[in-house]
This record gives structure tokens, sequence and C-alpha cells, in this order.
């Protein structure tokens, strides 16, 4: 997590303001977590999506982030995905959301979870053939695309690791309150405001000339109607499936 640790230390100091949990997405992740009374949060950031009904620990190695965790956020410890210290079975679920493509080996990472949990390891990510198609990236910023298929972690390298899982789609809906880089698929003037874009980790690793110029791309065409002639109709819904999937193993 070295270098997943150091762009947090840079882009995550308004995280707890900018990446709050949806309503939706944590639902879908409190009933992927099943029964139990413990849970680890691996690569716990801030404390979003964390569960409130059970023993919640957090493991997070970036000091910046666990400093925005609130005072009423589960506990939490400075530590790294690929060497937990804990004990074998000591949590009933393991989570992870939106991170073990920072991670410096996923694999050992993933392996980790596994060991420290009884019942179920659950894993928010994405599947990239999906997202590569939306208009954000394919549009005006193909750098970020070309970002993200470096760093994700396919699905089936997460099924390698922990055995048989179950795969859901989590559509993202058209008010998600998560400032993740596809939150605001209906809303395109988001992706014009600097502090928006400043606490999504691909579009601050993104080269700042082409940032720049992508920016510039989309504010000219919201001006002038092309974004509304090409992609208008997606103001008509609720949501929108851009390949966000909830991975769960059952152990």
């Amino acid at each position: 997590m070295v270098e997943g640790t150091a762009a947090y230390d840079r882009l995550g100091r308004h995280y707890s303001i900018t990446r709050r949990a949806d309503p939706s997405i944590a639902s879908r992740i409190r009933v992927a977590l099943g029964e139990g009374g413990s849970v680890v949060n691996v690569g716990a950031g801030a404390g979003s999506y964390e569960p409130m009904d059970r023993r919640t620990v957090g493991v997070e190695p970036s000091m910046v982030m666990l400093r925005q965790r609130s005072a009423d956020s589960a506990p939490a410890i400075c530590a790294v995905a690929e060497s937990l210290p804990f004990g074998a079975n000591t949590f009933d679920s393991a989570m992870a959301v939106l991170t073990i493509h920072h991670w410096t080996d996923p694999r050992k990472g993933l392996a980790e979870m596994q060991r420290v949990a009884k019942r179920r390891v659950v894993v928010l990510t994405w599947d990239q053939a999906v997202n590569d198609q939306w208009w954000l990236p394919s549009a005006y910023f193909p750098g970020v695309r070309d970002i993200d298929r470096r760093r994700v972690v396919p699905i089936d390298v997460i099924a390698t690791v922990l055995g048989r899982c179950n795969v859901e789609s989590i559509p993202i809906p058209h008010d998600c309150a998560d400032g993740f880089d596809i939150a605001f698929w209906r809303r395109p003037y988001a992706y014009l405001n600097p502090e928006i874009l400043a606490s999504m980790s691909n579009f601050a690793v993104l080269d700042p000339i082409e940032r720049a110029a992508g920016v510039r791309k989309l504010a000219d065409e919201l001006a002038d109607g092309t974004w509304a002639a090409r992609f208008g109709h997606l103001l008509q819904l609720n949501e929108l499936d851009l390949g966000l999937r909830l991975v769960t193993h059952e152990i």
C-alpha cells in the first residue's frame, strides 16, 4: 500500500466531506455482510460504509485519513491490508470498499482478509469493461480510463484468491451521496468543480494538462448543447449501471 498511502496523504484531506456513504450502496453492503457481531473494514479511510450495528474495527495506512474519522466512528488502527495485525478468525466478516486497487499486493491483502474472517469477505470494486463505456472517460478524459485499466483488480482475480464468489451489480443512483468518479453521471456540471475532482484518486494522478483540456471541452459542450444532444437521455434515468460490483465470498 505504499503508493496508495502516499496518494491518500495528498488527495484524502477532504474525504470526510466529499466521500460520504451513499444510503443505497451502504444498504447493499450491510446485507452482503450478513449476520455476525464483528467486522474489520480494510482500507477504511474516514469510515464510510462501516456498519453501526456491530463491533467494527477499521484498518487504514494513511494518517491523513485516520485523522478525519469522526469521534463516533469505529476504532481504527494504522496498518496495511497485506499484513493485518489480527489472529485467524478474529472477525465474523471482512470488508473492503473501493480500496483494493490501491494496495501494493491485492492478492496478499485479499488472502489476509480471508484469514481473519470467519464467515464472509465483502469487496466493493468495479468491472472495467462496463466502466469503459460511460461518457466521462470516453468523451472527455480518456486518460482516466487508461489509469483505471492499469490499476483495476479484475473480479476473476478476486475469485481466484478467495474462491467461489457472488457478484452483484450495484447501480449508481442519480443523486449518489458519495463523491467517487462515477457518482455524478447525471450531474455533469460537478466535473467542472476542482474540489470534487480533487477527491477522485484517478483524477488526482491524471496529467494536469489533460485534466484541464477535458474540463474545458466539457464546459464548452455543456454550454453549446453538445453534451445534451449526445447524453441528455441520461437525465431521464434514476439509476445507471456503470460497473460497480459487490463481490461476496462465504467462507
